[in-house]
């Protein structure tokens, strides 16, 4: 409890953020670790923070990406076998010794959600984020699954087996747009925002010149 009050406070100042999801095994000369660097600068470029979970591989390129362009870049970090130092490109480290905790700060304050290819602990996190905002327990967000060759293959099977057996509703894989091109997911994410501040009535989430 205590460590997700310090990440409520956090993130109450910090304000409305992007959550980057994907796998610490990525190397830096890896195409998806410059793509998630890209993302990382054009998210804080937006005013957007970013959020990722403070470790390495695309981790770190989300968080370095913020970090280098300036804007606010979120660490969520808990020590593991393969992740035994935080990235250096935080401007807010949060440090967790329970994944529970850590995964639900994700959720606590995030506009978007982007999940970069990743191993279980990404699936994990996709599939909450899905269950959850299927369910309506957090707000409608856009989500979005970077790498269409990573992914197709996975919600080409949830047509066949989840849809096909009524597993799933009919609209529900809407819920998720997988693309290559950030400039889309940039608009996607943008206009989302703003469209989802103003049905609040409660201002812009992302800042006004």
């Amino acid at each position: 409890m205590s460590e997700m009050q310090a990440a409520a406070d956090t993130l109450q100042q910090v304000g409305w953020g992007v959550s980057i999801f994907g796998s610490a095994r990525i190397t830096p000369d890896s195409p998806y670790y410059a793509l998630s660097e890209k993302l990382g600068q054009r998210l804080a470029q937006a005013g957007l923070p970013v959020i990722a979970g403070g470790g390495p591989g695309i981790m770190e390129a989300a968080n370095k990406g913020a970090f280098t362009a300036g804007g606010t870049s979120i660490g969520l970090n808990i020590s593991l076998p393969r992740e035994t130092t935080n990235n250096r490109y935080q401007t807010h480290s949060l440090q967790f010794e329970y994944f529970y905790s850590r995964k639900a700060t994700f959720f606590m304050h995030s506009a978007a959600y982007i999940a970069m290819p990743g191993g279980f602990g990404t699936m994990d996190e996709l599939f909450e984020v899905l269950t959850l905002v299927q369910t309506r327990k957090v707000p409608p967000a856009p989500i979005v699954l970077m790498g269409t060759e990573f992914w197709s293959g996975l919600f080409d099977w949830m047509r066949q087996q989840l849809l096909t057996h009524k597993l799933i509703g009919p609209n529900d894989l809407e819920l998720v747009t997988i693309s290559d091109d950030v400039d889309e997911v940039m608009q996607h994410i943008e206009a989302f925002c703003s469209d989802y501040a103003e049905h609040l009535g409660r201002g812009a989430i992302l800042p006004t010149e």
